[in-house]
């Protein structure tokens, strides 16, 4: 099965996009801690591209693909032609630093990829292309 969204890159529509997540996966997903695991990752990778490829400019838009494959493989596509973030050269802050500087943020790309099985970052016709995928047991 496939399913697809297009998003404006404004924070006010990331409820439409886990929404649609849901809406998408419920028949797929029995678990709904694993159901709330990857809608947390896409909303965390939605609102990333939304704030620092975008700057939330409404008029710029994301489109969200997800395939169900089979044996329980599910693989999501964000594609845009915002400023390129490629998350496989991204260093994880390390966590003592964070908490010795009181800093906000930081820690989105290291939830996304603990909850993934796999995180890649492309381009694809000069499109950015965020590839994550979870296998669902």
């Amino acid at each position: 099965m496939s399913y697809q969204y297009n998003i404006g890159c404004s924070l006010e529509n990331l409820k439409g996009v886990r929404d649609f997540i849901r809406k998408s996966l419920r028949s797929h997903v029995a678990s709904d801690v694993v159901l709330n695991e990857i809608i947390l990752a896409l909303d965390e990778m939605c609102s990333n591209l939304m704030i620092h490829a975008h700057h939330c400019n409404p008029d710029h838009h994301l489109e969200m693909h997800i395939e169900v494959a089979q044996k329980g493989k599910v693989i999501f596509e964000i594609m845009d032609d915002g400023e390129m973030f490629d998350i496989n050269r991204f260093r994880e802050p390390n966590i003592d630093n964070l908490v010795h500087e009181k800093r906000k943020g930081g820690l989105g790309i290291r939830l996304v990829k603990s909850i993934m099985d796999e995180v890649i970052y492309t381009t694809l016709n000069g499109r950015n292309v965020c590839r994550l995928t979870k296998t669902i047991k």
